[in-house]
């Protein structure tokens, strides 16, 4: 049976690393070791994929670097019906302009997820896909980091993801400036906090521990 999308013409693009052991969440290795640290991400990145793929509000794509074809991936796509690709580019900087710019060959919009944030809950991510909708050319929701946890784009720009240190607490703020630079309309909402630091264990477990 076909899932009636609430929008149609969007995209999902939740961005994740294959979860292999040693080479993701490398900053809380020293707190949870090399299996604990995959076990997390790969824990957050199921219920990033599960969250959205039934929240039915448009088609998800999972696209990952640098492996699709690993078991968990594969397992992981197909236990949810989400369509898989392969990141393209030399940083990550690329392969989101690569990603997006792809997707909106058939969409009229698209936003773009990591897999870190609990509280990236389904009615934000509908609150921005309704303000692209109506008009906004772009949608922002920055991290407490200095990061951010999702941006939504009617269209794409390369000065949005070039030249920007991915990781820093800037990164935020110079995408908010070259929005404004490019004169386009877009939405913004309040921080949320994601899970990258040793400092975000705590608040992690109290929210999901009994």
């Amino acid at each position: 049976m076909e899932i009636q999308y609430r929008w149609p013409d969007a995209k999902i693009l939740i961005f994740a690393k294959t979860p292999v052991v040693g080479e993701v969440k490398t900053r809380l290795i020293p707190s949870l070791g090399d299996d604990g640290a995959c076990s997390l991400y790969l824990t957050l990145l199921t219920d990033t994929v599960a969250r959205f793929a039934r929240a039915g509000l448009s088609p998800v794509e999972l696209v990952v670097w640098p492996d699709i074809r690993h078991r968990d991936i594969q397992h992981l796509a197909s236990q949810h019906s989400v369509s898989l690709s392969l990141q393209r580019g030399q940083d990550l900087g690329e392969r989101m302009l690569h990603a997006a710019t792809d997707a909106l060959m058939d969409r009229q919009s698209v936003v773009l997820i990591g897999t870190d944030c609990p509280g990236l809950e389904v009615e934000l991510v509908d609150q921005c896909l309704s303000s692209l909708a109506q008009g906004e050319q772009a949608a922002l929701i920055p991290a407490d980091d200095g990061g951010y946890v999702l941006i939504g784009l009617t269209q794409t720009h390369s000065s949005l993801f070039d030249d920007i240190e991915w990781g820093s607490d800037q990164v935020a703020g110079v995408t908010r400036e070259r929005l404004r630079d490019l004169g386009w309309s877009f939405k913004e909402w309040s921080s949320l906090w994601d899970v990258d630091r040793a400092e975000d264990l705590d608040r992690y477990y109290a929210i999901t521990r009994p």
